[in-house]
């Protein structure tokens, strides 16, 4: 598949869409923006970088993409940074920021010159210490739930976050106290992308053959990476619960990022709760078998993505799109997209994940009305042109003296 131009968007998101942002590049003129973050392969972040950058070069917005190095033991310390951001229990020690501190600053050997700087999660947060003399602007885009820090660990970051010209969060939940200016816009999916785009019938069909998951009875799925915020472990425990009442088949697939050491131990422990019941179906997949993982959306019936903690969880926007019903946890930004009883239904615990199973499987006109709601939602909030133009916003509203909070639409 060849890689889509923005005129490939028309057919998606309509033609006036696509002669706004042709017209905001326009106003914007020949800036750069370089991106950074902590990985390449894996996770949201890099699935929506691989997309934004080429198009926002196309619209003559010259954009680079930088990813961090780091040896295990840093990508095993901001792993319990992003926990601890995410609300766990850390007793974090000196060493452990000074190992952090030493890393960025191994990082910091490529210019950056570029109009605007917008470094990605807490990874390469630190970056900024070096450039406080710079004469571009830098900003801090947070993608984790950020409702509430671990304080000793927020007490370390925040002095370099301030020294940033401005935040970035997906959710207003997110926003802690800040001395500079706070953004907020959601992530978003690509309707052209592989794991989103439209598919035959028939090839639904051999991708659930490939993988021995027969289709003789409802699907659950849960798709998303093997960490303890996704809860897997919770999904297996509610599945187990609805199945009593309701026959139905769980398939788990799961990636496993670059910078995460955890996803071998979680999915160890999903293992484990699973036993060897023939109704649960464990795979590990990776991010280039993204037309497999469209496929598995589709052929499902329902849809999970029971976060406890959760920045946004795109997968719950790609499944929307798919028209399909989705039961998310009541976290982070997943509320952003699903609306209570409208376009899908919000658990707080396992007993209501295995009720909302229980319920969609046994009311699929339901299910089905939640599904079409959820397309339209997506399409008003959560695809990659919005993304776009919220990024093309952002270069204009860093031109002009910045009030405190604005929600970039």
């Amino acid at each position: 598949m060849t890689t889509p131009t923005l005129f490939d968007y028309r057919e998606a998101v309509g033609p006036d869409i696509i002669e706004e942002l042709t017209i905001l590049a326009s106003h914007v003129g020949n800036r750069s923006i370089k991106m950074v973050n902590s990985t390449a392969v894996g996770g949201g972040v890099a699935e929506m970088l691989r997309r934004v950058v080429p198009l926002l070069n196309e619209m003559g917005i010259q954009t680079a993409w930088d990813v961090i190095e780091g040896d295990e033991e840093f990508f095993e310390i901001t792993k319990r940074f992003h926990n601890a951001l995410q609300g766990q229990e850390d007793d974090f020690q000196k060493e452990v920021f000074e190992a952090y501190l030493a890393n960025n600053e191994k990082n910091n050997k490529t210019d950056f010159d570029e109009d605007l700087v917008i470094v990605h999660d807490p990874q390469p947060a630190a970056l900024i210490h070096w450039h406080q003399k710079r004469k571009n602007r830098w900003v801090w885009r947070c993608h984790i739930d950020l409702s509430n820090p671990n304080p000793r660990l927020w007490e370390f970051l925040k002095p370099y976050i301030e020294k940033y010209d401005a935040v970035v969060f997906s959710s207003a939940l997110f926003s802690p106290q800040l001395a500079i200016p706070q953004y907020r816009f959601y992530p978003a999916i690509d309707p052209l992308d592989d794991k989103n785009r439209d598919l035959e019938d028939v090839y639904v069909e051999e991708i659930f053959a490939k993988y021995e998951v027969p289709r003789d009875k409802p699907i659950v799925t849960q798709i998303s990476r093997y960490d303890p915020w996704k809860d897997p472990v919770g999904v297996v425990r509610a599945f187990k619960m609805a199945r009593k009442y309701v026959d139905c088949r769980l398939l788990l697939v799961g990636d496993k990022a670059a910078d995460d050491p955890e996803s071998e131990k979680i999915l160890a422990e999903v293992r484990e709760e699973a036993g060897n019941d023939p109704d649960i179906h464990i795979l590990l997949f990776n991010p280039s078998t993204a037309t497999e993982i469209n496929a598995f959306q589709r052929g499902s019936d329902l849809i999970l993505q029971k976060s406890i903690r959760e920045g946004f969880a795109l997968t719950v926007a790609e499944a929307l799109w798919k028209r399909r019903a989705v039961i998310g946890g009541a976290a982070g930004g997943i509320p952003a997209q699903i609306i209570d009883g409208y376009t899908g239904l919000l658990v707080h615990s396992v007993e209501g994940a295995g009720l909302g199973i229980r319920r969609l499987l046994n009311h699929p006109d339901f299910a089905r009305e939640l599904g079409e709601n959820g397309r339209q939602r997506v399409m008003d909030e959560f695809l990659i042109t919005k993304s776009l133009k919220r990024y093309l916003l952002l270069l204009l509203g860093l031109d002009r003296p910045m009030g405190q909070t604005i929600f970039l639409r």
